[in-house]
Protein backbone atom coordinates (compact mmCIF):
# COMPACT_ATOMS: atom_id res chain seq x y z
CA UNK A 1 0.00 0.00 0.00
CA UNK A 2 1.27 3.63 -0.52
CA UNK A 3 -0.38 6.52 1.60
CA UNK A 4 -0.11 10.29 0.38
CA UNK A 5 0.24 11.59 3.67
CA UNK A 6 -1.37 15.38 3.10
CA UNK A 7 -1.65 18.07 5.59
CA UNK A 8 -4.46 20.49 5.62
CA UNK A 9 -3.51 23.58 3.83
CA UNK A 10 -2.85 27.08 5.32
CA UNK A 11 -5.53 28.08 7.90
CA UNK A 12 -5.78 31.47 9.31
CA UNK A 13 -4.70 30.00 12.79
CA UNK A 14 -1.44 29.44 10.63
CA UNK A 15 -1.12 33.08 9.30
CA UNK A 16 -2.14 34.35 13.07
CA UNK A 17 0.80 32.19 14.43
CA UNK A 18 -1.52 30.62 16.81
CA UNK A 19 -1.76 27.06 18.02
CA UNK A 20 -5.05 25.57 16.88
CA UNK A 21 -5.45 22.58 18.04
CA UNK A 22 -8.64 20.82 18.00
CA UNK A 23 -10.46 24.62 17.87
CA UNK A 24 -13.80 24.54 15.91
CA UNK A 25 -14.26 26.50 12.90
CA UNK A 26 -10.43 26.94 12.04
CA UNK A 27 -11.03 27.26 8.29
CA UNK A 28 -8.58 27.40 5.50
CA UNK A 29 -7.24 31.01 4.57
CA UNK A 30 -7.39 32.01 1.05
CA UNK A 31 -3.58 30.15 0.33
CA UNK A 32 -5.00 27.38 1.91
CA UNK A 33 -8.12 27.00 -0.44
CA UNK A 34 -5.68 27.90 -3.44
CA UNK A 35 -3.76 24.61 -2.33
CA UNK A 36 -6.28 22.27 -1.97
CA UNK A 37 -7.59 23.07 -5.46
CA UNK A 38 -3.86 23.07 -6.80
CA UNK A 39 -3.97 19.22 -5.08
CA UNK A 40 -6.66 18.27 -7.81
CA UNK A 41 -4.35 19.60 -10.39
CA UNK A 42 -1.02 17.43 -8.76
CA UNK A 43 -2.92 14.24 -8.06
CA UNK A 44 -4.54 14.41 -11.26
CA UNK A 45 -4.45 11.09 -13.05
CA UNK A 46 -3.37 8.80 -9.90
CA UNK A 47 -4.97 5.87 -8.92
CA UNK A 48 -6.50 7.35 -5.80
CA UNK A 49 -9.29 4.63 -4.25
CA UNK A 50 -9.87 6.39 -0.76
CA UNK A 51 -9.67 8.97 1.03
CA UNK A 52 -9.44 9.38 4.66
CA UNK A 53 -9.39 12.69 6.88
CA UNK A 54 -8.93 14.26 10.09
CA UNK A 55 -12.77 15.28 11.95
CA UNK A 56 -11.20 18.90 11.93
CA UNK A 57 -12.88 21.87 9.90
CA UNK A 58 -9.31 22.45 7.74
CA UNK A 59 -8.86 19.12 6.70
CA UNK A 60 -12.76 18.85 5.54
CA UNK A 61 -12.06 21.37 3.21
CA UNK A 62 -8.76 20.78 2.18
CA UNK A 63 -9.79 17.45 1.15
CA UNK A 64 -13.48 18.23 -0.57
CA UNK A 65 -12.15 19.22 -4.07
CA UNK A 66 -9.37 16.24 -4.32
CA UNK A 67 -12.39 13.97 -3.13
CA UNK A 68 -14.78 15.51 -5.65
CA UNK A 69 -12.09 14.74 -8.52
CA UNK A 70 -11.84 11.57 -7.59
CA UNK A 71 -15.47 10.56 -6.78
CA UNK A 72 -14.90 9.14 -3.18
CA UNK A 73 -16.49 10.03 0.19
CA UNK A 74 -13.90 10.91 2.32
CA UNK A 75 -14.02 8.69 5.78
CA UNK A 76 -13.35 10.77 9.28
CA UNK A 77 -11.10 8.74 11.25
CA UNK A 78 -10.30 10.28 14.91
CA UNK A 79 -6.69 8.88 14.83
CA UNK A 80 -5.86 11.24 12.50
CA UNK A 81 -7.04 14.33 14.48
CA UNK A 82 -4.80 17.01 15.81
CA UNK A 83 -2.88 16.78 19.09
CA UNK A 84 -4.96 17.67 21.95
CA UNK A 85 -2.74 20.32 23.37
CA UNK A 86 -5.11 21.34 26.16
CA UNK A 87 -4.15 24.62 27.87
CA UNK A 88 -2.15 25.54 25.15
CA UNK A 89 -4.92 25.79 22.53
CA UNK A 90 -5.70 28.88 21.25
CA UNK A 91 -2.78 30.16 22.57
CA UNK A 92 0.32 32.00 20.07
CA UNK A 93 3.37 30.54 19.68
CA UNK A 94 4.95 33.50 20.62
CA UNK A 95 3.82 33.51 24.38
CA UNK A 96 4.16 29.79 24.07
CA UNK A 97 7.91 29.84 23.30
CA UNK A 98 8.38 31.56 27.04
CA UNK A 99 7.34 27.66 28.82
CA UNK A 100 9.39 25.81 30.32
CA UNK A 101 7.34 22.87 28.28
CA UNK A 102 8.27 24.49 25.06
CA UNK A 103 11.85 23.36 25.00
CA UNK A 104 10.82 19.80 26.25
CA UNK A 105 8.47 19.90 23.03
CA UNK A 106 11.46 20.97 20.65
CA UNK A 107 14.17 18.31 22.92
CA UNK A 108 12.66 15.94 24.04
CA UNK A 109 9.25 15.55 22.79
CA UNK A 110 8.52 11.53 23.69
CA UNK A 111 8.14 12.71 27.33
CA UNK A 112 5.89 16.26 26.76
CA UNK A 113 2.53 16.20 27.87
CA UNK A 114 0.67 19.18 27.26
CA UNK A 115 -1.33 20.69 30.00
CA UNK A 116 -5.16 19.19 30.53
CA UNK A 117 -4.29 17.86 27.03
CA UNK A 118 -2.45 14.56 25.53
CA UNK A 119 1.74 13.16 25.61
CA UNK A 120 3.23 13.60 22.05
CA UNK A 121 3.83 9.52 22.40
CA UNK A 122 0.12 8.93 22.88
CA UNK A 123 -0.63 11.47 19.58
CA UNK A 124 2.04 9.20 17.81
CA UNK A 125 0.97 5.83 18.51
CA UNK A 126 -2.28 6.36 17.37
CA UNK A 127 -1.82 8.13 14.30
CA UNK A 128 0.79 5.35 13.18
CA UNK A 129 -2.26 2.79 14.48
CA UNK A 130 -4.66 4.76 12.45
CA UNK A 131 -2.31 4.94 9.45
CA UNK A 132 -1.35 0.95 9.53
CA UNK A 133 -4.62 0.51 10.17
CA UNK A 134 -6.44 1.68 7.09
CA UNK A 135 -3.63 0.44 5.33
CA UNK A 136 -4.54 -3.23 6.17
CA UNK A 137 -7.76 -2.77 5.77
CA UNK A 138 -7.56 -1.37 2.17
CA UNK A 139 -5.46 -4.17 1.56
CA UNK A 140 -7.67 -6.94 2.35
CA UNK A 141 -10.46 -5.41 1.02
CA UNK A 142 -8.88 -4.66 -2.42
CA UNK A 143 -7.08 -7.42 -2.81
CA UNK A 144 -3.95 -5.61 -3.98
CA UNK A 145 -1.41 -2.63 -3.79
CA UNK A 146 -4.14 0.47 -2.83
CA UNK A 147 -3.13 4.15 -3.70
CA UNK A 148 -4.67 6.35 -0.34
CA UNK A 149 -5.05 9.98 0.76
CA UNK A 150 -4.38 10.85 4.57
CA UNK A 151 -5.28 14.41 5.67
CA UNK A 152 -4.13 15.38 8.95
CA UNK A 153 -1.79 17.38 11.22
CA UNK A 154 1.54 18.67 10.82
CA UNK A 155 2.89 17.08 14.08
CA UNK A 156 0.39 13.54 13.59
CA UNK A 157 2.18 13.40 9.97
CA UNK A 158 5.72 13.90 11.19
CA UNK A 159 4.82 11.12 13.52
CA UNK A 160 3.97 8.97 10.91
CA UNK A 161 6.93 9.49 8.93
CA UNK A 162 8.97 9.45 11.94
CA UNK A 163 7.71 5.77 12.45
CA UNK A 164 8.51 4.85 8.87
CA UNK A 165 11.95 6.03 9.39
CA UNK A 166 12.59 3.81 12.35
CA UNK A 167 13.04 7.47 14.14
CA UNK A 168 12.76 7.60 17.79
CA UNK A 169 10.48 10.02 18.31
CA UNK A 170 12.99 12.58 19.83
CA UNK A 171 13.97 13.31 16.53
CA UNK A 172 10.57 14.08 15.06
CA UNK A 173 11.17 17.76 15.30
CA UNK A 174 14.03 17.36 12.89
CA UNK A 175 10.81 16.68 9.90
CA UNK A 176 9.73 19.28 8.07
CA UNK A 177 5.72 19.11 6.84
CA UNK A 178 4.33 22.42 6.21
CA UNK A 179 0.65 23.22 5.27
CA UNK A 180 -0.69 21.79 1.84
CA UNK A 181 2.51 19.71 1.45
CA UNK A 182 2.55 15.87 0.23
CA UNK A 183 4.69 13.23 2.03
CA UNK A 184 4.16 9.83 0.97
CA UNK A 185 5.12 6.32 2.54
CA UNK A 186 4.91 3.08 0.75
CA UNK A 187 4.32 -0.11 3.18
CA UNK A 188 5.63 -3.14 2.12
CA UNK A 189 5.81 -6.81 3.81
CA UNK A 190 9.08 -6.20 5.42
CA UNK A 191 9.28 -2.22 5.69
CA UNK A 192 8.03 0.61 4.86
CA UNK A 193 9.33 3.36 2.30
CA UNK A 194 9.50 7.15 2.78
CA UNK A 195 9.07 8.42 -0.94
CA UNK A 196 8.16 11.72 -0.45
CA UNK A 197 8.82 14.59 2.25
CA UNK A 198 7.01 18.08 2.56
CA UNK A 199 6.34 18.10 -1.18
CA UNK A 200 4.53 21.15 -1.98
CA UNK A 201 4.95 21.34 -5.37
CA UNK A 202 6.70 18.55 -7.08
CA UNK A 203 5.92 16.04 -9.91
CA UNK A 204 3.77 13.06 -8.72
CA UNK A 205 3.25 11.11 -11.27
CA UNK A 206 6.06 8.26 -10.70
CA UNK A 207 2.94 7.35 -8.01
CA UNK A 208 0.90 5.93 -11.18
CA UNK A 209 2.69 3.07 -10.61
CA UNK A 210 5.20 3.45 -13.66
CA UNK A 211 8.86 1.48 -13.53
CA UNK A 212 10.70 4.07 -11.94
CA UNK A 213 10.19 3.43 -7.96
CA UNK A 214 7.79 0.04 -9.17
CA UNK A 215 5.37 2.39 -6.70
CA UNK A 216 1.67 1.30 -6.48
CA UNK A 217 0.94 -1.67 -8.71
CA UNK A 218 2.81 -4.30 -7.37
CA UNK A 219 1.28 -7.24 -5.62
CA UNK A 220 1.80 -6.98 -1.90
CA UNK A 221 3.30 -10.46 -1.89
CA UNK A 222 5.67 -9.34 -4.05
CA UNK A 223 9.43 -9.28 -3.16
CA UNK A 224 9.84 -6.29 -5.69
CA UNK A 225 7.38 -4.35 -3.88
CA UNK A 226 10.73 -4.17 -1.17
CA UNK A 227 12.82 -2.71 -3.65
CA UNK A 228 11.72 1.07 -3.25
CA UNK A 229 14.78 3.62 -3.67
CA UNK A 230 13.82 5.92 -1.26
CA UNK A 231 12.99 25.32 8.21
CA UNK A 232 10.71 23.62 10.64
CA UNK A 233 8.05 25.86 12.07
CA UNK A 234 7.77 23.87 15.91
CA UNK A 235 4.47 22.34 16.71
Amino acid sequence: MTVILLRHGRSTANTALTLAGRTSGVALDETGRAQAQDLCRRLAGLPVEAVIRSPLMRCRETVEPLAAAFGVEPVVDEGLVEVDYGSWTGRTLSELASEHMWSVVQQHPSSAVFPEGESLAEMATRAVSAVRAHDRRLAEDAGRDVLWVACSHGDVIKSVIADAYGMHLDHFQRIVVEPGSVSVVRYTPHRPFVLRVNDTGGDLASLRGEPAGHVGRATAGDASSDAVPGGNVPL
